[in-house]
C-alpha cells in the first residue's frame, strides 16, 4: 500500500495525517505550539517551532500507522496563509519571528497607502484590499524595522516565503524557493489575472524582487524531502493555502460551489469559474486553485475570530475547560436574553474591514452568565457568516443563488453551531463525513500528482454527506435577531 503525508501547519498547531491509497485516514499527529503577543495587536510565531512542530509530528503519523519514508508517494502541504517570514539564503536563518496573518501591527501603514490613493491599484492587481492581513505589509515592516534587513534584501541575501515556502526550504535543505499559485496571491504582491509578481506592488512597497519564491500550480513539483529526515526523499507534489486546500477537500470544482471553514478564523470562498469577479462589497478575489495551467478563481469573505472565540471563552474568560463544553452550555442559555458578542477581538475582516475597531458585548442583563455567554460566542459564528454570504449574493450575480453551504473545520463538530448557522442563513448547511477536509484537499493535490488519485470528477463523487442541517427558525425571528447584530456591528464600529 502507498501513502500521501499531508502536512497541514496551522495557526495554533501543526498536524501531519497520512492517507492511504483509498483515500482514508490511517495515522495523525498533531502539536500545538506558543503564540507570541509582544504588544497590543501584534502576533508572533516563533520560526522554529513551525518548522519542529511540522517535522515531529510528520514522524509521529508514520510510527503510529508503522510505515517507511519508503511507502510514502508524495507529501501534500497545506497552511496558515499571509503569515510572513524573511530568512537569510546561506544560513536558513531567519531573521525575526514570523509575523502570523492575524498581526495589525501595520495598520497604519495601511491607512497612510489609502490615503496616498494606492488601493484601487491594489485590488486591480491582486484582488485584495490594502489590509494588515496579507503578507505585503509585514515584509516591509521586516525590512524598515530589522537593522540591516533592507541592506541585505537588495544585495540578494535574504529569502521571504509564506510558511509554505518556509517549510519546502527546510523539508529540500534549501535547495527550493517556491510557492503555489494560491499563497501568492494572498501576499499582496501578485498579479492574479497576469499570473505572475507585480512589480508595481514591489515597487510601492519597497520590497525587492529578488525575495520573492518561484510560483508553480498546486499540483506540481515542489522539490525532494531529504532522507535522513523520513528515512527515505519523498516528492512534494501538493501545495494550497489552507482555504483553498479545503476548497479542494470540499470538492467545489463548479462555479457557484461555496464551502466555510471554521477554524481559528472563518473563511467562505464561492467558485466563481475562470474569470476573476470584481466585489463590489469588500469581499477579497482570489485564486481558488490552479491546476494544469489554468487558474480557477474565487470570491472570499474572511472572519478573523471563529474557532478563536471558543479559546478565548476557555482561556481569556476561563468559563470552560474545553471547547466541546460550549455546546451544552449554549443549550442551558436563557432564551428570554439575547446577548450579542462582536468578536472583534483583532477588527473586523469581510465585509467591513476594519482593522481598528474592538470587541463588545450587547444585552447584558444581571442574570447574564457563562451559558449566555457560550450561546453569543457562537451564535457570532452564524451571524459573521451570514454577512459574508450577502455579500457574496450581491456580488455572484451572474451564477443566481449559491448553492448549499458546505462547512468543515472544528466547530463544524458542533451541532448546536451548525443548526443556528442554518437557521440564520435561511439556507441548508451540509456537513461532510471526512470533515478534515484542508488536510483532504493537500493530499488530493499529491496523490493526483503521483497518479495514485483520481482527477476531479472521480474525486468529486466520493464526496459524502454526514449531515444535513435544515433551517428551522422562523422567517421573522431570523430577521429581528440578524438585524439585532447588524445594530451592534454599527455600534462597534462607531466607537
Amino acid at each position: 500500500m502507498r501513502y500521501i503525508l499531508a502536512i497541514d501547519q496551522g495557526t495554533t498547531s501543526s498536524r501531519a495525517i497520512l492517507f492511504d491509497d483509498r483515500m482514508t485516514v490511517a495515522a495523525s499527529a498533531q502539536e500545538e505550539f506558543e503564540q507570541h503577543f509582544p504588544d497590543s495587536g501584534w502576533v508572533e510565531h516563533d520560526c522554529g517551532d513551525l518548522w519542529s512542530s511540522t517535522a515531529a509530528t510528520c514522524r509521529a503519523a508514520m510510527e503510529k500507522a508503522g510505515i517507511h519514508g519508503s511507502d510514502i508517494a508524495g507529501i501534500g502541504i497545506t497552511n496558515q496563509r499571509e503569515t510572513t517570514l524573511i530568512w537569510d539564503r546561506e544560513t536558513g536563518k531567519p531573521i525575526h519571528n514570523a509575523i502570523v496573518w492575524q498581526d495589525r501591527r501595520t495598520s497604519e501603514m495601511c491607512q497612510e497607502l489609502r490615503e496616498a490613493g494606492h488601493e484601487e491599484a491594489v485590488t486591480a492587481k491582486t484582488g485584495l484590499l490594502l489590509d494588515p492581513y496579507f503578507s505585503a505589509t509585514k515584509v516591509k515592516w521586516l525590512l524598515d524595522n530589522v537593522e540591516g534587513a533592507r541592506e541585505r534584501a537588495e544585495r540578494g541575501e535574504l529569502a521571504f516565503g509564506t510558511v509554505d515556502t518556509w517549510l519546502i526550504w527546510k523539508l529540500t535543505d534549501g535547495k527550493r524557493h517556491v510557492t503555489d499559485a494560491t499563497n501568492a496571491a494572498r501576499t499582496m504582491l501578485y498579479d492574479i489575472r497576469e499570473g505572475r509578481w507585480s512589480s508595481t506592488m514591489c515597487e510601492m512597497l519597497g520590497i525587492p524582487m529578488s525575495m520573492l519564491p518561484e510560483v508553480l500550480d498546486c499540483a506540481d513539483d515542489f522539490g525532494m524531502a531529504r532522507a535522513d529526515l523520513f528515512g527515505a526523499e519523498i516528492p512534494i507534489l501538493g501545495v494550497a493555502g489552507d482555504q483553498q486546500a479545503a476548497t479542494l477537500g470540499q470538492a467545489c470544482f463548479r462555479p457557484g460551489m461555496l464551502k466555510s471553514t471554521y477554524g481559528t478564523g472563518c473563511f467562505a470562498l464561492l467558485n466563481t469559474g475562470t474569470e476573476p469577479v470584481r466585489s463590489k462589497n469588500r469581499l477579497l478575489t482570489t485564486i481558488a486553485y490552479r491546476l494544469d495551467g489554468e487558474t480557477t478563481y474565487a470570491l472570499e469573505g474572511s472572519i478573523f475570530i471563529a474557532g478563536a472565540v471558543v479559546q478565548w471563552l476557555r482561556d481569556g474568560m476561563q468559563v470552560i475547560r474545553a471547547a466541546p463544553e460550549t455546546q451544552p452550555l449554549a443549550e442551558r442559555a436563557d432564551p428570554a436574553q439575547n446577548v450579542i458578542l462582536v468578536p472583534a477581538f483583532t477588527g473586523l475582516g469581510a465585509p467591513y474591514w476594519n482593522a481598528e475597531c474592538r470587541g463588545a458585548v450587547y444585552g447584558l442583563t444581571r442574570n447574564s452568565g457563562p451559558a449566555e455567554f457560550a450561546k453569543a460566542a457562537l451564535e457570532s459564528v452564524g451571524y459573521q457568516t451570514r454577512d459574508l454570504l450577502e455579500a457574496m449574493q450581491a456580488d455572484w450575480q451572474e451564477g443566481g443563488e449559491a448553492q448549499t453551504l458546505r462547512v468543515d473545520g472544528g466547530m463544524s463538530a458542533s451541532d448546536w453551531a451548525m443548526q443556528f448557522l442554518a437557521d440564520i442563513i435561511g439556507a441548508p448547511v451540509d456537513r461532510p463525513e471526512v470533515v478534515e477536509t484542508t488536510a483532504m484537499g493537500a493530499a488530493w493535490l499529491a496523490g493526483y500528482r503521483a497518479g495514485l488519485y483520481p482527477d476531479r470528477a472521480g474525486f468529486a463523487e466520493g464526496w459524502a454527506l454526514e449531515r444535513r442541517f435544515e433551517p428551522g427558525m422562523g422567517e421573522s425571528d431570523r430577521e429581528e435577531k440578524y438585524a439585532a447584530w447588524k445594530r451592534a456591528v454599527s455600534a462597534t464600529l462607531s466607537v
